[in-house]
């Protein structure tokens, strides 16, 4: 396969999208080319993929995105990602028995926070109406879209489940009692009136600005919000705790939150600026990768060969036990991102990445946080029981649970979005009766143990795992990327991001070369398990590399070609030509550009 590319300064050519639906992709596209911008194509494109996608991502999900604004000339974040709610105490979890928080079900219920960052962006950076933006989506809902096998084998093993304990998720997407089968047209005309209503209520402000303000409104100050309430109010379901839990979201924190807009923390790297989210987010293990990394040569070494995949391995390792140490929100706690990308704190790391796989979690111990570390350390061997970790994103694993999207775009003007929206899947929680959408399970990434940076707490946002990418190369913005896949997607990217920048791959090559990622650690969702000294790998590295890999101690699994990750990409050249990228893993992503 080859990547696309096109030139701005030709007529016609308005720009590209890559999203991890071939649909979406194409209504990204048709935005631009209705004189819609980046920003205006993306958020179309977001709320298309809820529709398409309902497994992966819904409209009570979360969203944060990288963006670029040729008006600014700023790289920044957009962080939509919900904090907990003021009833969410670990007092209050812990008197309903539990020591972790479930995977599914009322209880793991964070502020729903898309929405709201979908409306800010549009409203501060692109140009077009809510109308525009929210008439595909609720076309799709109204008047049916193509059931992707996934989704429908999703729902079937759901079925008994949804009969027996979610009765609203039954209705909504076993209408009649029967299962859509694969790429048969399916309906959400609950949704399609949920989002039709929001843009009556918009329109009936004066103004652009006003009206995406009004939509927010109705979302978290009007119909919506009251509807997630009085369901919450008397809901009792099952969890995957085995369990019947109530939630504690209410009106009122829906009502005090919005999304906001802040800096995106940065590292330099052979030429390159690397911008991903704060420590909120899983986001700066790529840039302390990255630290790691710089002091050792890995343009010498064979993309496809065991020295590759074993120092990136290791060196993941490294960077994901500090994640489980030090990041958390920083409006809670302190976290020394700057001690962790120095290079003093990196060349002592580096030092531990040896020819033999590493077995145990080895977090750094930084002065001033020995406690932290030590109470983290404690917690998680108490753990009992390790295995495979809770979020799917690779077809040989189950079809039950929750996955993620993403989307890059990028305009004739420069305007660059990535941007990784997931939560809310069919899967979280019931159908909120009349609005045809659940709520997320993103507080299952909290700890139920105090005096961590990720111990659960009112208004703290949740580690997320949702990580796009921004890279600048030579301080000018050029690279859009990113990918669905929880714990492994800052594994996968960085990948992608060595191959492309040392081995000099194009974008297709970079993303179709063989997929690997390890869940030493602890897997960030429920049950939060591990599998020290485990590398998931496709087979198609070739024998040889995994025969290697296992003479160095790691503990391979085999998975199928194209099966493991699903990178999109997008890049501005200096000279104004556009490319992109998309796995053909799963059949699903797509990159398009006029």
């Amino acid at each position: 396969m080859t990547e696309f590319t096109t030139r701005p300064e030709i007529l016609g050519t308005f720009g590209v999208v890559t999203s991890t639906h071939w649909i979406a992709s194409a209504v990204g596209m048709s935005i631009l080319e209705k004189g819609g911008n980046a920003f205006d194509a993306a958020v179309a494109t977001g709320f298309v993929l809820q529709i398409l996608e309902p497994h992966l991502v819904g409209p009570g999900g979360d969203m944060p995105a990288l963006i670029y604004s040729a008006k600014t000339g700023k790289v920044e974040v957009i962080c939509a990602q919900g904090p907990a709610p003021a009833g969410a105490t670990i007092e209050h979890y812990t008197a309903e028995g539990l020591d972790l928080i479930p995977g599914d079900g009322l209880l793991a219920t964070v502020i729903p926070g898309a929405f709201d960052g979908w409306m800010l962006m549009l409203r501060d950076f692109g140009t077009m109406t809510v109308r525009e933006v929210l008439e595909p989506a609720i076309h799709y809902a109204e008047h049916g879209h193509p059931m992707l096998p996934r989704v429908s084998a999703t729902i079937k093993g759901l079925a008994n489940f949804f009969e027996k304990e979610w009765p609203t998720s039954y209705a909504t997407w076993l209408p009649g009692g029967v299962a859509p089968e694969p790429h048969a047209l399916f309906c959400n005309p609950a949704l399609a009136a949920t989002y039709t209503r929001i843009v009556r209520e918009a329109e009936r402000a004066t103004g652009r600005e006003n009206q995406i303000d009004a939509a927010r409104d109705a979302f978290y100050r009007g119909f919506v919000a009251e509807a997630i309430e009085d369901y919450l109010k008397t809901a009792e379901v099952m969890d995957a705790s085995g369990n019947r839990h109530k939630g504690v979201l209410t009106a009122a924190d829906m009502s005090g939150w919005s999304a906001t807009i802040e800096a995106p923390q940065t590292f330099d790297y052979h030429g390159w600026t690397v911008a991903k989210t704060g420590p909120w987010g899983q986001g700066p293990v790529l840039l302390q990768s990255l630290a790691l990394l710089k002091g050792i040569d890995v343009a010498a070494m064979d993309p496809l060969g065991a020295d590759f995949v074993h120092t990136v391995v290791e060196t993941m390792k490294l960077a994901y036990a500090d994640r489980e140490v030090y990041y958390g929100d920083p409006a809670f706690a302190a976290v020394p991102i700057e001690q962790l990308l120095s290079d003093a704190y990196n060349d002592e790391r580096r030092k531990l990445i040896t020819s033999q796989a590493s077995m145990t979690l080895r977090p750094g111990r930084l002065p001033g946080y020995e406690n932290q570390h030590d109470l983290t350390m404690e917690m998680l061997a108490s753990m009992s029981g390790t295995g495979a970790v809770y979020e799917p994103t690779m077809s040989h694993l189950t079809e039950k649970r929750g996955d993620t999207v993403h989307i890059d775009v990028i305009d004739r003007e420069g305007n660059m979005v990535s941007v990784t929206p997931s939560g809310g899947w069919l899967q979280s929680s019931p159908i909120v009766p009349g609005l045809g959408f659940c709520l997320n399970s993103r507080a299952q990434m909290f700890w139920l143990k105090p005096g961590l940076p990720t111990s659960l707490a009112p208004g703290k946002r949740p580690r997320t795992t949702l990580t796009p990418s921004m890279a600048l190369y030579e301080g000018r913005p050029t690279l859009a990327f990113g990918t669905p896949g929880g714990d492994q997607q800052d594994q996968w990217q960085l990948s992608f991001f060595l191959r492309y920048v040392h081995h000099k791959q194009n974008l297709q090559a970079a993303i179709d070369m063989p997929l690997f990622h390890t869940a030493h650690f602890p897997g960030s969702f429920y049950p939060r398990t591990s599998q020290p000294g485990n590398v998931m790998i496709e087979s198609s590295i070739g024998a040889e590399t995994i025969k290697a890999l296992k003479a160095m101690g790691h503990d391979i699994t085999e998975a199928d070609p194209w099966s493991v990750g699903r990178l999109t990409a997008a890049r501005r050249d200096a000279g104004g030509l556009l490319r992109a990228a998309a796995t053909p893993r799963l059949m699903q992503a797509y990159a398009i550009g006029r």
